[in-house]
């Protein structure tokens, strides 16, 4: 992505070390997980020169043709912390419309 400069490597560390975590923890019955949602307008981002054009440039190239809010992401970690996922551990959770798909 265009001027996304340390972050792809950060978050390749991030999951990186969600598996290692997830594979130390598992035996205590500790699951971990990584959220990844697309572009989400919050205030801090606000701050990102041309952030209202890159959201646009990311809602137009998801296959469900918008982007995601705080919401759903909120909604994916509760059903992560719920028993109803208590099978899941160790993976990287896309929240984005399908973006990462396309990339």
């Amino acid at each position: 992505m265009e001027e996304y400069n340390l972050m792809g490597p950060v978050k390749a560390a991030l999951e990186a070390s969600v598996r290692y975590m997830a594979a130390e923890l598992g035996p205590k019955r500790i699951r971990v997980h990584a959220i990844s949602p697309g572009p989400l307008k919050t205030g801090a981002a606000s701050r990102i020169k041309g952030f209202d054009e890159l959201l646009e440039r990311a809602r137009s190239r998801t296959p469900e043709d918008r982007l995601v809010d705080i919401e759903e992401v909120g909604n994916l970690a509760a059903f992560l912390v719920s028993d109803a996922a208590d099978a899941l551990t160790g993976n990287a959770e896309y929240i984005d419309a399908g973006y990462h798909i396309i990339g």
